[in-house]
């Protein structure tokens, strides 16, 4: 194979958009790329096509849109990169997770059959209605002292495979019944390239609860209802590698795709995992922080512990050979997005549109212009709940210390700040448990902005590294192809060659340091009092029961 004329593509299954780029395999330079925005988006209020409404923090997406990735995207990208599609080895995917849906025995979404059923949908990543369902679980292994219930820092999250697998059950058995396969979306396409169902190593593990050699016991799962007790039976049971041979592209894919029939088809992979082969940052204590809508933060290790509040650790979780831990933060980018869509007025629109910045950009400036404290503000960043370090999707966004002369830049500056703090929650946690952060290296499009960058840098008083690639994970699921093509012997080889990151690319200010800690320390007061959700799971209940 010769490597400077070989091609892989990557493709990146997004929230709103499926990503490919086509990376030459000899360096991993990005020579073409496409994007596809889903036309169904996140389904979040009622079902496609039909006045079928859906109940509090629900969050679907369409199949379709996935495999109308697969027919534009990816043919868009060759055709950008000027290549031969002959000249293509490898493909490989990443998607969100848990990102999951229930299908036949042959890989059929159940939606394309009864699509009037809510629950016949893949349930994205941040559907939250489970939280009841994860709270039994929790409840129950904490109770019976299930050995896997420390592996995820004490409690799975209601974003995972079982929590929503168990909603099924109970509020729409009938769907549940016709479920004979309960499959990530990282499989999924993985099946619809190659005819051939797998399980990857990585969702099975930090989404599926899957430690030691095995998942939650039937026992355990029939005495949280009698009739899931069979629910493994819907998962698959042999595991496939980290950057291992998933398949063969059939003829059909290779239709949609317009690339050879029987290239390289890459084990599935999840957005955040995939990115560390991206940044080459695949050694232990590289924490890579994915920033974008959300923030996954995944680090390879030599050491097993138990870290509290972390999203699992996972043999072989990242690269084959160490243990793999992911922590989180729910809303990052999202939470930035509300705020401008929801809460700035008109007037700071029409002077961005005047100056030819975007909204965004705009508060930036003039929040960048201000000194640390200066607003007066302490914000919590759970709008969309807290993955870590309490794993807690029914908390909610806490802004402490406005006055009548708040602005919409203090707000903006202030939860831009609440971020920083939940990610520096999260290394002191991970720190504190004995698993050492050697370095914190930042992806995803929350790269463009230098003044979030350097406040991250301030408040975590640690240098940032910053990947190379503006398309991190997709570069990522490229390598993994590579890697599956046979290019490279395994994934450390192929990221030194192909993935690539700058080192100390924002480094941190003292004085602002300094200054932050102090608001740091109210963050943490503010985290402690309202962590126990007395008073935020009422609200979100009297919430609930007016929208009923």
């Amino acid at each position: 194979m010769n490597a400077n004329n070989t091609y892989v593509i990557g493709v990146d299954f997004g929230t709103l958009s499926g990503r490919a780029v086509v990376v030459r395999v000899g360096d991993g330079a990005e020579v073409g790329t496409a994007v596809h925005e889903y036309t169904h988006r996140v389904i979040e209020e009622r079902l496609p096509g039909s006045e079928i409404r859906l109940g509090p923090d629900w969050a679907l997406q369409s199949p379709q849109d996935w495999l109308d990735v697969l027919r534009t995207a990816v043919p868009e990208a060759v055709a950008a990169a000027g290549i031969d599609p002959a000249q293509v080895v490898g493909l490989g995917t990443d998607f969100t997770a848990c990102t999951v849906l229930p299908t036949t025995s042959d890989g059929t979404p159940l939606c394309f059959q009864t699509p009037e059923r809510p629950h016949a949908w893949p349930k994205l990543w941040k559907h939250h209605a489970a939280q009841a369902h994860a709270d039994r679980i929790n409840e129950l292994a904490a109770r019976r002292g299930e050995s896997w219930l420390p592996r995820y820092g004490g409690k799975i999250s209601s974003e995972w495979e079982f929590a929503k697998g168990l909603q099924l059950l109970e509020e729409d058995p009938e769907t549940y019944a016709r479920t004979e396969r309960w499959v990530e979306a990282a499989d999924w396409i993985i099946w619809q390239l190659t005819g051939v169902e797998t399980r990857n190593v990585c969702t099975a593990g930090y989404k599926g609860i899957f430690q030691d050699g095995s998942y939650p016991s039937e026992d355990f799962l029939a005495a949280l209802n009698p009739d899931f007790s069979g629910f493994v039976g819907k998962l698959g049971q042999e595991l496939s590698p980290l950057g291992g041979l998933a398949g063969r592209l059939t003829a059909q894919a290779a239709e949609w795709t317009k690339l050879p029939e029987g290239i390289a088809i890459a084990v599935g992979n999840v957005d955040a995992h995939v990115t560390s082969a991206a940044a080459d940052a695949v050694r232990p204590g590289q924490m890579v922080a994915i920033m974008g809508t959300s923030t996954c933060h995944v680090m390879p290790s030599d050491q097993l512990a138990e870290v509290p509040g972390m999203c699992g650790v996972v043999r072989d979780g990242i690269v084959p050979g160490l243990w793999g831990y992911e922590a989180g933060q729910s809303g990052v980018g999202d939470i930035f997005a509300w705020f401008v869509d929801n809460a700035v007025p008109a007037s700071y629109a029409r002077l961005a549109e005047e100056r030819g910045q975007s909204v965004h950009d705009y508060l930036t400036e003039l929040a960048a212009a201000q000194q640390v404290g200066q607003h007066g503000l302490v914000a919590l960043d759970w709008h969309n709940g807290n993955r870590s370090v309490l794993v807690d999707h029914d908390l909610s966004g806490v802004i402490v210390g406005q006055t009548l002369a708040t602005r919409p830049e203090d707000v903006y500056r202030a939860l831009i700040e609440a971020t920083a703090f939940g990610a520096r929650v999260i290394v002191e946690t991970f720190e504190a448990s004995g698993v050492p952060v050697a370095e914190f290296v930042v992806a995803g499009g929350l790269l463009k902005n230098r003044f979030l960058m350097q406040v991250y840098a301030d408040v975590l008083r640690r240098p940032l590294s910053i990947i190379d690639s503006e398309q991190g994970p997709a570069l990522g699921s490229a390598i993994h192809a590579a890697v599956a093509a046979g290019a490279y012997d395994d994934i450390e080889q192929a990221a030194a060659a192909m993935g690539a990151r700058q080192e100390n690319a924002y480094a941190p200010d003292a004085e602002r340091a300094d200054a932050y800690d102090r608001l740091y320390a109210e963050y943490r007061t503010l985290h402690d009092y309202f962590g126990d959700g007395r008073m935020l799971h009422k609200l979100r209940a009297i919430r609930n029961e007016a929208s009923a």
